[in-house]
């Protein structure tokens, strides 16, 4: 399994204008894992062998500090062979940007996340960085900002950005922890038809609904899947589709 995902994930875009690396990863944690367990190897291979040092944003936290987010983050990477520090430690967060090797951005509350990312005007040099070959993983909230926007976060804005623009490195929209099931007893809307609202409305574009278990890899102008499960794409005037990790995905890039 290790060595299939080592092979997967070889880097394949050196000869290519475009020099874009993302890993986009549903969920944390499964249940009965550790922090970070399922998605452990695919970071590692992901950031290779050689040990860097990467720049962590802990934004999405909210009922803890950056500090133990920070510290929870790093004993995960520490054990990959990869070291972090958290932006908060910097008095220039876009400077902190500019130097960083690599970029982690944990999940937590999306609206928290987006709304400090703007403040501290770091849409365009996140974007430029990643844009121009810096790696980027980012899980559940963290997914969800590469998107144009963060229309399909599940989290309560609890906080209100200046805008819902996100970084827009892919044009589709993801929905992390997307799920089939529906509570015993509860009459709200489903996943599937919350889904179904957004593309009424914003017609034209995918949405992804990425099950827990799943991750997302963007080499240059290839999107494949990899996890236990499968993706559930939607989009306007299309029967919702299921796609597996055999599957091409780079058609939501075009």
């Amino acid at each position: 399994m290790k060595l299939k995902i080592r092979k997967a994930f070889q880097h394949r875009g050196k000869n290519s204008s475009l020099n874009m690396r993302l890993l986009l990863i549903s969920n944390s944690t499964n249940p009965g894992e550790e922090y970070l367990g399922y998605p452990a190897e695919y970071i590692k291979a992901f950031l290779g062998e050689k040990p860097l040092k990467a720049l962590f944003i802990p934004y999405a936290a909210v009922t803890f500090s950056y500090d133990a987010y920070e510290e929870k983050v790093s004993a995960r990477f520490r054990a990959l062979g990869h070291e972090i520090i958290s932006i908060h430690h910097f008095p220039d967060p876009v400077e902190a940007v500019k130097m960083a090797s690599a970029i982690i951005v944990g999940g937590g509350n999306t609206w928290k996340l987006l709304k400090m990312i703007r403040d501290n005007n770091l849409i365009d040099i996140i974007k430029q960085k990643v844009t121009g070959g810096t790696p980027y993983i980012g899980w559940s909230a963290g997914a969800n900002v590469v998107c144009p926007t963060i229309k399909t976060t599940n989290d309560m804005p609890v906080v209100e950005p200046d805008s819902m623009g996100a970084f827009n490195l892919v044009h589709f929209q993801i929905n992390p922890h997307y799920t089939d099931s529906n509570l015993p007893g509860h009459a709200g809307e489903t996943r599937e038809q919350r889904i179904e609202e957004f593309i009424e409305a914003n017609p034209g574009i995918y949405v992804a609904g990425l099950r827990e278990g799943t991750l997302l890899l963007r080499e240059n102008e290839t999107l494949r899947l990899y996890g236990s499960k499968k993706i559930r794409i939607f989009k306007k005037g299309s029967n919702p589709a299921e796609f597996g990790e055999s599957d091409d995905l780079s058609f939501m890039l075009r």
